[in-house]
């Protein structure tokens, strides 16, 4: 039998046959997860959806909404189990990448002030904070505020 060989991991878009394994990466990641149903939202919606498949399994997403030659980061996600080895910023540089070939020329997005290791990966790809909002997420006892964050990438023109 002639067996194909599948690359170690890649990214690729993310297709409605993905939403359930989609859904388990958020289940497994965060206490507050978006439903399944949001998620199918989004590739309803056309926003970019990308896919991390590491030895063929679904381990991560990033989610960007597009329009006006802005993108928002919505949601990007690794699975805890292949945290800190560096697929998170690989899954968000391609995103950026892509964006940038649509026109994009700048990117905002919200994060936990709490988050610590999204920030500095964020700030370490040219994101600034610009802002706060208040009450933003859900959190134990109440609401947490959202920082802003934005990046520019101006156009050759």
């Amino acid at each position: 039998m002639n067996a194909a060989v599948l690359p170690q991991n890649q990214i690729r878009a993310m297709r409605p046959a993905d939403l359930q394994a989609v859904a388990e990466v958020e289940i497994a990641s965060y206490q507050f997860p978006w439903s399944i149903g949001i998620f199918r939202d989004c590739l309803l919606a056309g926003y970019q959806s990308l896919v991390l498949d590491i030895r063929g399994k679904l381990s991560g997403y990033c989610i960007m909404s597009i329009a006006a030659g802005e993108a928002h980061l919505l949601n990007i996600c690794i699975h805890p189990s292949c945290q800190r080895l560096g697929f998170g910023r690989r899954l968000l540089v391609e995103g950026l990448v892509r964006a940038r070939e649509t026109g994009v020329e700048t990117v905002f997005l919200e994060v936990r002030p709490s988050n610590d290791v999204a920030i500095m990966l964020y700030r370490s790809l040219g994101f600034r904070l610009i802002g706060r909002r208040p009450a933003y997420y859900q959190a134990d006892g109440g609401r947490e505020d959202a920082v802003i964050f934005a990046a520019s990438y101006p156009s050759a023109n």
